[in-house]
C-alpha cells in the first residue's frame, strides 16, 4: 500500500477530505502535526508530532519515523508546514519544491522582491516594523496603501490606509494581533515585520494549480464577483470557471505560472492571489499578489471536482488528485468538471458569541446549493478580520453557468439567520 505523509496543524475538516480521499484510493494517509509530544494521541489518529516552530526537530522525527516506515509522496495543509515539507522530499530524494523556493513563498517581502526582479508587475512596497513610527513612515508612501503582515494568511492583519491617520490606526492594531495567543505560539521573527504597499485597483481572482516538474497543470480560475477594495479584505464568494475573456485567462495563468518560476517552485500544488487591471483595448496588467505552495484552503477545495481527460468516470476531489499526484500521477491527465461552481465564506458580521444559526435547511433546499456547513460552534467567540483568523462556515452550489452559482450563494445567505450575543467581559480580582 503507498503510503502519503500529510502535514497539517491539526486534525480538521481538509485532513478528513484527505483521510476520505485516501482510502478511496487504497493510500495509507500518515500524519505529522503540530502538537505536544507529551501528549499520548489526543486526537486518536496516531500521527506524528512535530512542532512547525522546530524544522529541525519536526524533519528528525519524520525521518525517524520514514525509516520504519517508508513514505512515497508528501503534502502539506495550510501555509506554516510547506517548508518543512520540501525539507521532507529534499530528504528522502522525491520530488518537490526546494526549501528556499518554499520559504520565499511563505515571506510577502521575498515574494514581491523576487517578482519584481523577475520583470512582473508588482505594486510599490515598503518593508517596516510594527514598532516603527507609522506618522513618519506615512511621508514615504503614496496613499491609499495596504498594510499586510509578511507571513499570516487569509488577510488576516490585512487592512487599507487611505492616509497618516489610517496608517497609525492600523499599527496599532497589528501591534495588538501581534500578541494573540496562536502567532506568539509560532515564535517567528517575521511576525513583527509588516509590507506596506501602494493599493492595486482592480478585479480579484485566485488559482488552483498543480506544478509538474517546473510546468504549471492549472486546475482552475476563481472569479471573486464581491469588490475587495478594504478597509479590511474578507473573502466571500469564489465562482468557477471565470467569466473573463480566453485572453485575460491565458495570462492569468501565463503571470502565474512565470511568478511560481521567479519563486524557484517546482512540484506540488500551488494555489495564487491576483490582480487584474485593464491596460487599454483587450490587454491586461496582471498583479501576481501570492504564490502558496500548497491546495487551496478550509473547506472550499468542496467547490473542485475533476473528471479523466481520456475517459468517462466518477468525478474525483482535488484531494484525490493531489495524492495521486503527490504518488507520481500527472495531474494533466484530469480537467474540472463542465459545470460552474462555487463557495461562499459566510463572513462573520460582528465580534461576539454565537449562540444559534437558523435557516440552514431553508439555505440548503434553494435551487443549486449542494450543502451549507456551519463550522463555528454554539457559544463560540467570533472574531472578524483583521484580527480573526476564520468564517462562520461555507455554502457550496453547482450550476449550468457561473452567474447561477453565484446568485444560489447568495440567496442561500439571505436565508441564514445569527444569533450572536455581546461579549461579557471578565474582571479579574486583586484580591485572594
Amino acid at each position: 500500500m503507498p503510503r502519503v505523509l500529510l502535514l497539517a496543524t491539526t486534525t480538521g475538516y481538509q485532513t478528513r477530505a484527505f483521510a476520505d480521499a485516501a482510502e478511496r484510493l487504497g493510500v495509507d494517509l500518515v500524519y505529522a502535526t503540530d502538537r505536544c509530544n507529551v501528549l499520548e494521541d489526543p486526537w486518536s489518529d496516531q500521527a506524528i508530532a512535530i512542532r512547525f516552530f522546530d524544522e529541525h526537530g519536526a524533519i528528525a522525527s519524520i525521518a525517524e519515523q520514514s525509516h520504519k516506515t517508508p513514505i512515497d509522496g508528501v503534502l502539506a495543509v495550510g501555509d506554516r508546514p510547506t517548508v518543512i515539507a520540501s525539507r521532507v522530499l529534499e530528504a528522502l530524494g522525491l520530488p518537490g519544491n526546494p526549501p528556499a523556493a518554499a520559504a520565499a513563498a511563505r515571506n510577502k517581502l521575498t515574494t514581491r522582491e523576487r517578482l519584481r526582479e523577475a520583470g512582473l508587475p508588482v505594486p510599490t512596497f515598503l518593508p517596516a516594523s510594527v514598532g516603527d513610527d507609522a506618522r513618519e513612515l506615512a511621508q514615504s508612501v503614496t496613499f491609499p496603501v495596504v498594510v499586510k503582515p509578511l507571513t499570516l494568511s487569509g488577510s488576516r492583519g490585512v487592512m487599507r490606509a487611505d492616509d497618516p491617520s489610517e496608517l497609525v490606526a492600523a499599527f496599532y492594531r497589528l501591534r495588538g494581533l501581534f500578541q494573540a495567543p496562536d502567532i506568539r505560539a509560532e515564535r517567528s521573527d517575521a511576525d513583527a515585520r509588516v509590507l506596506v504597499e501602494g493599493f492595486i485597483e482592480g478585479r480579484e481572482f485566485a488559482i488552483e494549480g498543480v506544478l509538474d516538474h517546473g510546468t504549471l497543470q492549472l486546475l482552475a480560475i476563481f472569479d471573486k464577483p464581491d469588490p475587495l477594495n478594504g478597509p479590511f479584505f474578507e473573502e466571500t464568494i469564489y465562482v468557477t470557471p471565470s467569466s473573463v475573456s480566453p485572453e485575460e485567462q491565458a495570462a492569468i495563468a501565463g503571470n502565474v505560472a512565470r511568478a511560481a518560476q521567479a519563486l524557484g517552485l517546482r512540484h506540488g500544488p500551488i494555489h495564487a492571489e491576483c490582480r487584474v487591471q485593464s491596460a487599454g483595448g483587450d490587454r491586461v496588467r496582471v498583479f501576481v499578489l501570492e504564490v502558496a505552495a500548497r491546495p487551496i484552503g478550509g473547506l472550499c477545495a468542496r467547490a473542485l471536482r475533476f473528471q479523466s481527460r481520456e475517459e468517462p468516470g466518477p468525478l474525483i476531489s482535488l484531494e484525490e488528485l493531489l495524492l495521486r499526484h503527490a504518488l507520481g500521477e500527472s495531474a494533466g491527465q484530469w480537467q474540472r468538471e463542465a459545470a460552474a461552481s462555487g463557495v461562499m465564506m459566510i463572513p462573520i458580521p460582528r465580534r461576539g458569541v454565537l449562540r444559534r444559526v437558523a435557516g440552514i435547511d431553508e439555505a440548503r433546499q434553494v435551487r443549486g446549493v449542494d450543502d451549507v456547513r456551519i463550522t463555528a460552534k454554539s457559544d463560540q467567540v467570533l472574531v472578524p478580520l483583521p484580527e480573526g483568523a476564520s468564517y462562520l462556515g461555507f455554502i457550496f452550489a453547482h450550476a449550468p453557468e457561473p452567474g447561477e452559482v453565484v446568485r444560489a450563494l447568495r440567496v442561500a445567505h439571505q436565508h441564514l439567520e445569527f444569533a450572536i450575543d455581546p461579549e461579557v467581559p471578565v474582571l479579574q480580582s486583586h484580591y485572594v
